[in-house]
């Protein structure tokens, strides 16, 4: 290989070190990832929004990069309050003319792409930012029919069977799919072993990100070893 298939880019809160280390791990050869931090250190409601004011800036710095698609890379951030995805993948867009997604907007787009019509969702967070995440779906026409958040701060510490214990404690049998929500919390090594056990795709913030991510890229191969999403619907993608 004498160049990069595709580049692309993520916004990540500055206390997160798990998205970096998972999606690296996702990319396929020839897909090279770029990362800038955005100054963040806990879950209040308005530290979260004071990440989007950083937006631009950091826009501009990825940008430098020659990137072929850039996200904003906090789930919590992108779905704090209505609309709020779409405004800052549009920021991003309008300021660097680089096609852009969030990470809420991309779980929204996968769920779809995975026939995920009610969904099972486990996080790290605390009950506040759950209840926003149930109506940013609900919003949306995506039921949520169970739910349990572990009300921990930058739970990056937890090892991945921890949060493989919570998809096991949330999974009904109404549920189409889980979603283990947060960048920042460790789910990968996981993915492919409960959607064998579960019998359901089981999707997460960083695999969704990356999915999507790569959708705006262009980049449309089969990526294995991070669940059905991204081996599955990508092969199945439109040439760009």
């Amino acid at each position: 290989m004498t160049e990069w298939k595709k580049k692309i880019g993520f916004m990540v809160p500055s206390w997160n070190t798990v998205m970096e280390y998972e999606c690296w791990r996702i990319a396929p050869e020839g897909v090279s990832v770029h990362f800038t931090r955005i100054p963040h250190t806990d879950d209040e409601e308005e530290t979260i929004l004071h990440m989007i004011k950083e937006v631009p800036h950091m826009a501009d710095m990825l940008a430098d990069a020659g990137l072929d698609a850039i996200s904003f890379g906090c789930t919590g951030g992108s779905f704090v309050r209505p609309g709020v995805d779409k405004e800052i993948a549009d920021m991003i867009e309008e300021r660097t003319g680089i096609p852009s997604s969030t990470t809420s907007t991309a779980l929204v787009e996968a769920m779809r792409e995975m026939g995920i019509a009610r969904v099972a969702i486990a996080s790290p967070y605390p009950r506040w930012l759950n209840e926003r995440l149930v109506s940013f779906l609900d919003n949306l026409g995506i039921e949520t029919v169970a739910e349990k958040g572990l009300d921990i701060e930058c739970p990056a510490f937890l090892p991945p069977e921890r949060s493989m214990e919570l998809a096991r404690e949330v999974d009904t049998p109404d549920a189409d799919g889980i979603f283990i929500s947060c960048t920042n919390f460790r789910a990968l090594e996981g993915v492919e072993a409960l959607e064998a056990e579960l019998g359901k795709p089981v999707l997460t913030s960083n695999t969704t990100a990356m999915w999507h991510t790569l959708l705006k890229a262009g980049y449309d191969e089969p990526v294995p070893g991070a669940g059905r999403l991204l081996k599955e619907r990508l092969a199945l993608a439109p040439k760009t």
